[in-house]
């Protein structure tokens, strides 16, 4: 027989306990919104890539994403720091801290740019004369001088920017668009991706689909020639032969497949088969330059030797969002060749030479084709570079503040948005992080960052990790 017992409880405990018992419909509130608010794309496994409807009205159609791999300087292209002039040579102020680079050059004295910024347009932006052809779309662009990011290597930082974690293993940012949005041409992958030199640090994973099913990894394309290799049949074989061919892998594949449901990549080899066939005829043409005008290819530099290259790969990619290609990215300075810690002066001279008419004639031939309206551009690197010198030359990284800038796609242009403190070392006013960016991005698309999910391991998995908030003062 239990004994009978007198239950008392004093105020401290009574309002401990409802605390605790409001902490919970708390956090079931916000477990079930988080839950209401998680989606996942409806996915026809015979067409993955076919269209799908957004989570609202979008701004933009497609992404064209120019990646500047290892670095460009903010402070000496788009964050003019008139103090960092006068204190040229000087100690870094202790009102700093310390300062962790890679290369330990915190302590390291100030290096003012030797390039002259102006302002430029209506907007009257400030662009420095190593980029004077972008000075002058500036107008059509929204310069964000408060960017920041966690990692401090390029390893970590190419990874970040490409898919929201400095470490490895997660899906890229064209892979969670094609998977949220699929494509409207479906003879040409929906994801591109082209090099200006040597592979990205990172490779592959920087446009990889990780645990995204498979099919949605980006296609890169090759920046001369036949875009993809093997993509034709050998000579002397008809179409009517390799249809043939096609249809009895086709078939051995479905039977293989078919007690292998949860296997992605046997869908993914599938459909890669059948856009590879339909490819032979579509892709040559898409990157042909060849029925451009004489007019156009100047447009892009494709007579200068400086830029040609990247102006090539510029051209076909307003040629293949013209053609319904969902998100094309461009590195340029491939292997982080922006990555300036000694001989700034060479290296940036070099690579603006090679950037600067290729990005802002791709600006202005969508604009004129009306394309730049349903067309996000983006420009921008991992991160920025310091204003202490390393050596007697050179910059060390600078996760901690830098900038980008994006148009087309529903973007407010002709706008600066934020800013870095008076040596441009750290972003202190309106941040932005890499979070911010990809959800700025998804959005502009017609997708809320937080509603696009993937079930995996018993949670729902987002680009932005839960985090990350849209840049609304960019907007249109």
């Amino acid at each position: 027989m239990i004994p009978h017992r007198e239950w008392t409880t004093s105020r401290r405990d009574f309002l401990a306990r409802a605390g605790l018992g409001f902490g919970g419909l708390a956090l079931a509130a916000m477990l079930a919104d988080e839950e209401a608010r998680a989606e996942v794309p409806k996915i026809d496994p015979r067409q993955p890539v076919s269209p799908r409807t957004p989570h609202f009205a979008s701004k933009a159609d497609h992404v064209i994403f120019l990646f500047m791999e290892g670095g460009p300087s903010h402070i000496d292209l788009f964050d003019p720091k008139p103090e960092l002039t006068k204190r040229q040579g000087q100690p870094l102020p202790a009102s700093f801290g310390k300062v962790f680079t890679p290369m330990g050059v915190g302590g390291n004295n100030l290096l003012a740019t030797s390039h002259k910024f102006k302002q430029h347009g209506k907007s009257g932006t400030w662009v420095s004369d190593w980029y004077p052809e972008i000075a002058t779309v500036v107008d059509d662009i929204a310069l964000i001088r408060s960017c920041w990011a966690d990692g401090v290597n390029h390893v970590g930082s190419v990874c970040q920017m490409n898919t929201g974690s400095i470490l490895a293993g997660r899906p890229s940012l064209g892979a969670w668009v094609t998977y949220g949005l699929g494509t409207t041409n479906q003879d040409l992958p929906a994801f591109v991706v082209m090099n200006d030199a040597a592979e990205p640090v990172g490779g592959p994973r920087n446009w990889g689909n990780a645990w995204l099913p498979a099919t949605f990894q980006g296609t890169p394309f090759r920046k001369d020639g036949a875009p993809i290799l093997y993509l034709n049949p050998p000579g002397g074989i008809t179409d009517a032969q390799q249809r043939a061919k096609l249809e009895l892998i086709s078939g051995l594949d479905r039977r293989h497949a078919e007690p292998r449901k949860d296997d992605s990549r046997l869908s993914a080899r599938l459909a890669a088969y059948e856009l590879a066939y339909r490819m032979q005829a579509e892709a040559p043409e898409a990157v042909d330059l060849g029925k451009e005008s004489a007019e156009t290819k100047t447009l892009y530099g494709l007579e200068d030797d400086r830029c040609k290259e990247f102006g090539a790969m510029c051209l076909r990619a307003r040629r293949l969002v013209e053609r319904g290609v969902r998100f094309v990215q461009l590195y340029c300075g491939s292997g982080s060749q922006w990555d300036a810690h000694s001989n700034l002066e060479g290296n940036h001279s070099k690579l603006c030479a090679r950037s600067d008419r290729p990005v802002a004639g791709l600006i202005k031939d969508l604009k004129r084709r009306g394309l730049l309206e349903r067309t996000l551009v983006i420009w921008g690197g991992e991160f920025g570079r310091t204003p202490m010198t390393e050596g007697k030359d050179g910059r060390d990284h600078n996760p901690y503040g830098f900038s980008m800038f994006m148009a087309g796609g529903g973007i407010k242009p002709g706008i600066t948005f934020g800013a870095t403190d008076e040596f441009g070392l750290y972003a202190v006013e309106d941040k932005v992080h890499v979070h911010d960016i990809h959800a700025t991005i998804l959005n502009q698309l017609g997708l809320d960052h937080l509603r696009l999910t993937f079930p995996r391991d018993g949670r729902n998995e987002r680009l932005t990790v839960n985090a990350g908030k849209v840049i609304k003062p960019i907007l249109a």
